[in-house]
């Protein structure tokens, strides 16, 4: 179980920080700004469906904010502010899990390295087709990285892994997900580089193109 939750930790950390940009670019009011995240504190709904266009195709989000409300209100924002375009599924294992949702923009993560949110107790299992924030073994730790179960993960439970969605249509899509690089992409260099890095060292990895709102059309797998 420790390696198991060693592997998910966020390597983050291992990157050394720079000041944030001078001066962010303002958001219309209302709008949620990747630059600033006081703009990023709007309340999610009940429930609320993400569609996501991915180089392997789409595939749909439910979220269900009383599963994991601290995780479900996260996600809304960040979603609203586009920070999943071009963020690529960088560590997949066939059977665990297909991780992902560390910027494309080096400035991004930059000012969002240590907005983490509050732990949420756990009150769904880490079942196939559900969607949960990744954590390092510290409180208090999930940012902006996801990761979806291919299988029956319910052992992390016990960790504090509290799924917040479920993917409702096109999980044949997630089990596509390009996984032959294994974990070799480095966390610390796709934060400090970016998009830039990837697309050199790691071309073949799949990515998503957009997650967007969409109204809830009582989609199935």
């Amino acid at each position: 179980m420790k390696t198991t939750l060693l592997a998910l930790t966020l390597c983050v950390a291992a990157v050394a920080q720079t000041d944030a940009p001078k001066a962010a670019a303002k958001a219309p009011a209302g709008q949620p700004n990747l630059l600033d995240p006081s703009t990023m504190t709007a309340t999610a709904p009940a429930t609320f469906v993400v569609q996501v266009e991915t180089t392997k195709g789409p595939f749909t989000i439910k979220v269900t904010r009383a599963w994991a409300p601290h995780g479900a209100d996260h996600f809304y924002n960040l979603i609203r502010a586009g920070f999943y375009t071009d963020a690529a599924f960088f560590r997949v294992i066939p059977g665990f899990m297909a991780q992902f949702g560390i910027s494309a923009r080096p400035e991004v993560s930059r000012v969002l390295a240590n907005a983490n949110i509050q732990d949420d107790p756990v009150k769904e299992s880490n079942t196939r087709g559900m969607v949960t924030f990744a954590q390092t073994s510290a409180r208090n730790s999930r940012s902006t990285q996801l990761f979806i179960n291919y299988g029956d993960n319910s052992r992390l439970n016990a960790d504090r892994f509290a799924p917040f969605g479920e993917v409702t249509k096109g999980m044949d899509v997630v089990d596509k997900i390009y996984s032959g690089y294994g974990e070799q992409p480095d966390q610390g260099l796709i934060t400090a580089q970016g998009k830039a890095y990837l697309d050199k060292a790691f071309p073949r990895l799949d990515r998503i193109l957009t997650a967007t709102i969409v109204p809830d059309a009582g989609s199935k797998k």
